[in-house]
């Protein structure tokens, strides 16, 4: 099997599983009974676990250069604990499953980037047109569970991901051996380089992207119910995110051929306030699916430049920990931060947390203006 079949199918379904998890499972613990403090430290939860457990995996990964062993590993390992979700409702216990759960799971997507770019190496560029098959995924699975849950709202959630779980530990057997050795010149101290000059500033100008986005992945679900909207048009609204995303990620080697990193950057940060302020102030029908075609700005073409900003400046023998602090900095504690933030305002501000989250995208772009400043001049890849 060809590698990039390879490495699409790893994209496949990883974000299959996210097409479930992010539009519904927080619409999931609405149902059960949980209130929005407790959904946003639920969700935070996940979040940190994303923060650091990464960095751990990555460090192990890097040293020891048995990166397929411990990538397949941690797919085998969270989808065993995803079912202990099948034994409670109760918040608590689906805490500390969700911290188990995060353990494993957190580092996936950071292996993944890193097989991809490796693969890559010569042509890093043409990243989309194999993280598009996930974009593909989570449009599939979003709409199929969107329009299954007109009929029984939220209760095969658990299911679904279990079984998608268990078909992406399956999957992750088939990646070829990492062609990295183990580097006998690594050293922990040169982590010190991912957090010094302008990438100091580069990964805060991520984290409050991310934080930013905390509104979106925590509670629009939940403010699209609110409005009066089906299951079936939430589904629908997060498709036509993805489907903009896909345009994005395919035309990727065209953009960033014509387009420097930090430009593609710095101009997300301005699409995302005006993303924000259209959710604040137009939630109709029409506002809401042009503020989803944005996505491809805020989100695609934003997470290509910051995955191929750190695969540049992170140093030989420190890739997959490259990817893992990015990982960690932006969905682990930006999301984190993002989460416990409108789990503590939603209830009060609701639909204006969308506002709050304008006002983080726009410190977002002040941060990365001046990364810029810092940055060597940087060729299109």
């Amino acid at each position: 099997m060809k590698r990039s079949v390879i490495l699409a199918l790893q994209y496949f379904t990883y974000f299959g599983i996210l097409g479930l998890y992010l539009p519904y499972f927080t619409l999931y613990c609405h149902h059960i009974g949980f209130s929005a403090p407790e959904i946003g430290l639920l969700s935070a939860n996940r979040m940190l676990a994303t923060a650091f457990f990464p960095i751990l995996w990555g460090t192990l990964a890097d040293r020891t250069g048995r990166r397929k062993p411990l990538y397949i590993s941690c797919t085998l390992l969270s989808a065993a604990v995803w079912l202990l979700f099948f034994t409670t409702d109760q918040f608590l216990p689906m805490f500390l499953i969700m911290t188990a759960y995060g353990f494993f799971h957190a580092p996936l997507i950071a292996f993944i980037e890193t097989f991809t770019m490796e693969s890559l190496s010569h042509t890093p560029s043409a990243y989309g047109r194999i993280r598009v098959w996930g974009s593909i995924s989570f449009i599939t699975f979003t709409l199929l569970f969107g329009a299954a849950s007109e009929r029984a709202p939220g209760q095969h959630l658990i299911r679904w991901i279990a079984a998608g779980s268990l078909v992406q530990s399956m999957v992750s057997f088939t990646i070829p051996p990492s062609a990295e050795a183990r580097s006998r010149r690594f050293c922990p101290h040169a982590v010190i380089t991912l957090f010094s000059g302008h990438m100091r500033l580069f990964l805060l100008a991520a984290f409050l992207m991310l934080v930013s986005h905390g509104t979106y992945y925590g509670f629009f679900s939940i403010h699209l119910e609110t409005l009066g909207f089906s299951p079936t048009f939430i589904g629908a609204a997060w498709a036509v995110a993805s489907v903009a995303e896909m345009g994005v990620m395919i035309g990727s080697r065209h953009l960033f051929y014509h387009i420097p990193l930090h430009r593609v950057l710095t101009g997300a940060f301005f699409v995302t306030l005006v993303r924000w302020l259209i959710l604040w102030a137009a939630p109709s029908a029409a506002g809401i699916f042009v503020s989803q075609v944005l996505h491809a700005i805020t989100y695609g073409a934003f997470h290509m430049a910051t995955i191929l900003y750190m695969d540049r400046y992170a140093p030989p023998g420190l890739k997959t920990i490259g990817q893992s602090t990015l990982n960690a900095v932006t969905f682990g504690l930006g999301m984190a931060a993002g989460f416990v933030i409108n789990g503590l305002g939603y209830e009060t501000l609701g639909g204006r947390m969308f506002l709050v989250s304008a006002g983080v995208a726009l410190a977002g772009a002040g941060c990365m203006l001046l990364s810029n400043r810092q940055v060597p001049n940087m060729p299109a890849p």
